[in-house]
């Protein structure tokens, strides 16, 4: 069936460059299906969208921003308000998953196993560390790992330096080992990847910066590792009440027994979205094309109010 699909992209997030290669990829597998696809960089102004919806009227609106303001229910609300359906997750389990404090207390809730940490004011940073070296530190409401700092034993660096991320930072035990992700797609999960990466963390640098990263998919851990990983994703996928596409990523410290060593980090409502992204690159890999997903997402778009 051919649809009028409003692809939504770039945004005012710092996470804008993505969400234009994310949106743009979309926008080019839905026009090969035969839809009839325009598309909207988002910005500051509410009215242009507005306007452009109004105008043309789409039966979709495909939802490819990432970060504050296009991943954490804010365009969610608007669409809502408009009666326009759209894809991914809907108000509440975008704003959650934007809010690593709340995603962290809702997958504990369900028995998913995450690092120790707190909630740390901006006005308690100089009192000292938090935690136990080592220690990562993280803004509260910030896609892509982005501000993600690092505490390392002997670091004679203020932690604390330049922190532009608002009044809070969660501030978690390091847990050392490997890099895991799994995507989920409606209930169900694709895959396990490993991410090898330079560095102590998988950070903005490493995710979007060519060379930075290499994939490794299946991912070569335990069997029971990679189960205890799949079942965490859909667990938490449903927990915090997300839809069509998600991605929640681990930490593995291979050196505990069994699946003792994973923890859950975090979930991604809209990852990124190009054919050699994360989530595409393990639905490909279960014979799933790029276009084929896009329209899949575009069959769930709904309201959910």
């Amino acid at each position: 069936m051919k649809r009028r699909i409003l692809v939504l992209m770039g945004g005012v997030s710092r996470e804008r460059e993505v969400s234009l290669v994310s949106g743009a990829a979309a926008a080019e597998a839905l026009r090969s299906a035969g839809h009839d696809v325009r598309t909207h960089d988002l910005s500051r102004d509410v009215g242009a969208l507005v306007q452009e919806i109004e105008a043309h009227r789409p039966d979709v609106v495909f939802n490819s921003l990432h970060g504050r303001f296009g991943e954490d229910g804010c365009v969610q609300g608007l669409l809502e308000l408009m009666g326009i359906p759209y894809t991914h997750s809907g108000v509440r389990a975008s704003a959650i998953a934007m809010d690593k404090p709340a995603t962290k207390r809702a997958v504990e809730q369900a028995g998913i196993r995450t690092p120790r940490g707190r909630v740390v004011r901006r006005d308690d940073f100089a009192l000292g560390d938090p935690l136990p070296r080592p220690f990562i530190v993280k803004p509260v409401a910030e896609g892509s790992t982005i501000g993600v700092r690092v505490v390392a034993e002997g670091d004679n660096r203020d932690w604390s330096a330049d922190w532009s991320y608002g009044d809070e930072a969660l501030v978690e035990e390091y847990i050392p080992g490997r890099e895991l992700t799994v995507g989920i797609m409606g209930e169900r999960a694709l895959a396990v990847t490993e991410i090898r990466f330079e560095g102590a963390a998988f950070d903005y640098t490493a995710k979007y910066t060519s060379g930075h990263a290499s994939h490794l998919l299946p991912a070569p851990v335990p069997p029971e590792v990679y189960d205890a990983a799949m079942d965490a994703a859909l667990v938490a996928h449903r927990a915090l009440g997300c839809d069509g596409i998600s991605r929640s990523d681990f930490r593995y410290d291979d050196r505990r027994p069994g699946a003792e060593g994973l923890f859950f980090l975090e979930l991604n409502t809209q990852p990124g979205f190009t054919p050699l992204s994360l989530v595409p690159e393990q639905a490909s890999h279960l014979g799933i094309g790029f276009a084929p997903l896009c329209e899949w997402l575009v069959g769930r778009a709904r309201c959910h109010a």
